[in-house]
């Protein structure tokens, strides 16, 4: 029986862990792996019982970017016909908050799937780039809007244009990581921040990921208009009742997302 390229694993209440298993190619992006993630994106959103979703990879690659051997020979038409862009859309589409948790290697398309994400937790050890450059291609999942929007033009084309890594720490001092720690918690953490989520309102979590990622590409004056909507949408919830009752309360809240 051959093993899933994406294992799914539960590690936590209400917590998703997709794990890529190609360590034979550093868990490189090939059209299975994307076409599974993607799959298992789309269910973790439509599945109540999950309120965290957590990618992670092996202590030597989180992802070390797309398939060269599956990429290599194909043509145009070929490369439309794979849809690539599904699951970077399968991301951005998921209301729910996704956890990057980054060991090793994450270039090239690992590079995009740790930014597309809404929180990177990395490992010293990790190293993160954008190589395309060096075999005569450029970023394809999101590398070349992505990583000046997070960290600046001038930092960014210095990493896009020579294809150069860069470590976990720079990374953080970037604004490219949340946060790091020693290889050993990147897992343990990630799940423990997604749990923290998990605990919160469901409700309220996906109408703040909603909003900031939405109010990224507006206007300020839109971007506010958006955030005062989706406050008062909150107030017609059970969850701000219970919220609010707890804290009056002294007790903690036990939010069940309606």
């Amino acid at each position: 029986m051959t093993t899933p390229v994406v294992l799914v694993e539960s590690p936590a209440q209400h917590v998703r862990l997709l794990r890529i298993n190609r360590p034979e190619a550093r868990n490189a992006l090939n059209f299975e792996v994307r076409t599974r993630l993607a799959a298992e994106l789309a269910a973790a959103a439509r599945e109540a019982e999950v309120r965290c979703v957590v990618i992670a990879g092996d202590e030597r690659a989180f992802c070390a970017g797309g398939d060269i051997k599956e990429m290599a020979g194909a043509g145009t038409v070929e490369m439309m016909q794979r849809g690539v862009l599904d699951l970077w859309r399968a991301i951005a589409a998921c209301p729910k908050p996704v956890i990057a948790a980054v060991r090793g290697l994450a270039l090239g398309g690992g590079c995009e799937l740790a930014m597309t994400c809404d929180l990177v937790v990395a490992g010293e050890s990790a190293r993160f780039g954008q190589p395309e450059i060096r075999i005569g291609i450029i970023p394809g999942g999101g590398g070349t809007q992505r990583l000046p929007r997070a960290v600046g033009k001038y930092r960014a084309m210095r990493y896009l244009l020579t294809g150069d890594l860069f470590p976990a720490r720079e990374a953080l001092e970037m604004g490219l990581a949340s946060e790091v720690v020693p290889d050993a918690e990147v897992e343990p953490r990630s799940v423990a921040l997604a749990a923290q989520i998990a605990s919160l309102s469901p409700l309220a979590v996906q109408q703040l990921k909603d909003v900031v990622l939405r109010g990224m590409d507006a206007a300020l004056d839109t971007g506010l208009a958006l955030e005062t909507k989706a406050l008062h949408l909150l107030f017609a919830g059970k969850d701000q009742k219970e919220g609010m009752a707890a804290f009056l309360e002294k007790r903690k809240p036990r939010f069940e997302g309606k």
